[in-house]
């Protein structure tokens, strides 16, 4: 699916964030913000494509991302002890917690 770009539009019609999200080609553009309801526009963008060199992919691999799809991520804390980062799981997994 391609990632769209948005941009809020505060109330007194100057710009505001601007904001990600994933949509299939044939959904209509958002009317409002997902969040926070403030109206949006949508904005062009240039395509990204996957190089060797890119960093395309970093953004789908943030926090916020990952939870609102429905992820749990665990960042390594050392001596088998795992913290959560994002998503609904368990605080922390532990070695120590397996049988």
């Amino acid at each position: 699916m391609p990632l769209y770009v948005y941009q809020v539009i505060e109330a007194d019609g100057s710009e505001g964030e601007v904001f990600e999200t994933l949509q299939g080609m044939s959904e209509a553009p958002l009317t409002q913000h997902p969040e926070n309801g403030k109206p949006v526009r949508r904005l062009l963008s240039a395509p990204r494509i996957a190089g060797k060199f890119t960093d395309i992919g970093a953004g789908s691999l943030a926090p916020k991302n990952l939870t609102n799809l429905g992820f749990t991520q665990y960042k390594k804390a050392g001596g088998g002890y795992y913290e959560k980062t994002a998503g609904s799981g368990p605080d922390v997994i532990s070695r120590d917690d397996v049988n």
